[in-house]
């Protein structure tokens, strides 16, 4: 059957699903790499690619995917991604060592191009007074979905193997991919052009080229000659890709987009959240389950530590969703300024009040305020920034600048706590300290620039596209 004109409350609902289970996988193998490590007979500094793959995959398919679903229609550019999720991890669930393992999160990072075609199928489908709530709600599932895969994580494993972290979320993607095929209208406007392969492939470049060395550079040394070097590669990578956007009469990313305002401010308040919330994913479950002879860990199994995550994902789901039913009363601007001093506060009750594990669990909840009201703030500005046409390819690169900020946040972050090592190669509280402070320190610069962000709500400076009405169903999909 045709999935012409379904029900916005159906459509709304099925991108959740599948934004959401994709979201898990940010992190639902986070919690077990030892694991991994065991049973792929690997080592540590390896193991961590099983991340680092994911990481560069969705890096790169985010905004190149946004920008063909912009062009050949949102509806069947969201099914390739999900279609690769699912093979991916068909590939990694079977695979019998490490690269093959490696091969199956490349191809599920295809997957991250789900957050951009959703946000425009959102612009598409609903109403307009009724956008800022549908944005905030999916922004709450997505935020909440990297979460959800750390408390999982552990109960899954221990209740099924490792491999069960494959073959769950592939049931739950193809579910989610029948649904969007049945279910999810196709584009009703189009952006003509083609993708421009240079900068698509200076694009892929200079992202590989920043994330390999933000991710290897506490095992690499940050000031090795393969960090550095491969920093500058991708210092001049960025150069001339903008030059090639620039110039190109079919833009992968328009920069005339980028350099609005209300774009750019929003995208570096953007880098410095993903920076704190990667960072807090990452290393409050490592300072639960440090052991008790450390004096701070609480010696606390994987799955206990994820518990105590729920607090944060209880209240960056309400905040989230509630979010575009505030802007009524505060608008986006201020609620990221907002967002961003509740943020600061977790963080840095975090530091200074981590005696029981309540206290991380309240700090959780007050830090998940902080994350439920910016992420939704921050995905609302963006769509309210730019024309209809560059949704995809403009809240694809948001969220890219997102995961860009959290591979920058865990290896600074990782870089504090693990210089305070001991001799017996655990780290002091005086490390976790520390880095849940400059955590703080960058929420409250990231209030600063929340302040710069503009007020108006058109898009201005960037023409609109030609709407290209989208082909009309034959029968079914």
């Amino acid at each position: 059957m045709p999935a012409a004109r379904t029900s916005p409350r159906l459509v709304l609902t099925v991108l959740a699903v599948s934004t959401g289970s994709f979201a898990m996988l940010q992190s639902l193998l986070a919690p077990v790499l030892s694991t991994l490590q065991s049973e792929l007979r690997t080592d540590a500094a390896s193991v961590t690619w099983v991340l680092t793959a994911w990481l560069l995959s969705a890096a790169v398919a985010t905004p190149l995917l946004g920008r063909v679903g912009d062009m050949l229609g949102k509806e069947r550019t969201l099914l390739v991604a999900l279609s690769a999720v699912a093979l991916g991890s068909l590939i990694a669930a079977v695979a019998p060592s490490l690269p093959l393992v490696l091969v199956g999160r490349v191809v599920q990072g295809l997957g991250g191009a789900a957050f951009p075609l959703s946000f425009g199928i959102l612009r598409d489908e609903f109403a307009a007074h009724r956008v800022p709530s549908a944005v905030g709600f999916l922004s709450a599932v997505i935020a909440a979905g990297g979460g959800v895969g750390m408390v999982l994580a552990g109960p899954i494993e221990t209740a099924f193997g490792w491999r069960a972290l494959f073959w769950i979320p592939m049931v739950v993607v193809l579910v989610a991919l029948a649904l969007a095929w049945r279910f999810v209208p196709e584009s009703p406007v189009r952006t003509p052009g083609r993708v421009n392969a240079l900068a698509a492939v200076l694009l892929a470049g200079w992202l590989v080229a920043l994330l390999v060395p933000l991710s290897q550079a506490n095992a690499w040394g940050w000031g090795s000659a393969r960090t550095l070097g491969l920093l500058a590669v991708a210092a001049v990578g960025l150069a001339a890709w903008v030059a090639v956007e620039v110039r190109s009469a079919t833009p992968l990313i328009d920069m005339r987009m980028m350099r609005l305002p209300a774009v750019w401010t929003t995208n570096l308040v953007a880098l410095l959240f993903g920076a704190q919330m990667f960072g807090i994913y990452a290393f409050v479950p490592q300072f639960v389950e440090l052991p008790t002879s450390t004096g701070y860990g609480f010696g606390e199994s994987v799955t206990v530590a994820g518990l105590l995550m729920v607090p944060m994902l209880v209240t960056m789901s309400v905040t989230g969703v509630l979010s575009g039913r505030i802007a009524a009363v505060l608008a986006y601007k201020p609620q990221l300024v907002l967002a961003s001093l509740v943020s600061a506060l977790g963080s840095a009750s975090l530091a200074v009040l981590h005696a029981a594990p309540w206290q991380l669990a309240v700090a959780g909840g007050v830090l998940g305020v902080g994350f439920g009201l910016a992420y939704s703030a921050l995905t609302s500005l963006i769509v309210q920034a730019v024309p209809a046409a560059q949704t995809g390819a403009a809240s694809g690169m948001n969220v890219n600048i997102r995961t860009i900020g959290g591979a920058l946040g865990t290896a600074v972050v990782s870089s504090l706590v693990t210089a305070s090592a001991g001799a017996d190669g655990l780290p002091a509280e005086r490390g976790f300290t520390t880095a849940f402070l400059v955590l703080a320190g960058a929420s409250v610069v990231a209030a600063g620039l929340a302040l710069l962000v503009p007020t108006t709500r058109r898009p201005l400076a960037v023409p609109e596209p030609v709407a290209v009405p989208a082909p009309v169903p034959a029968a079914a999909h």
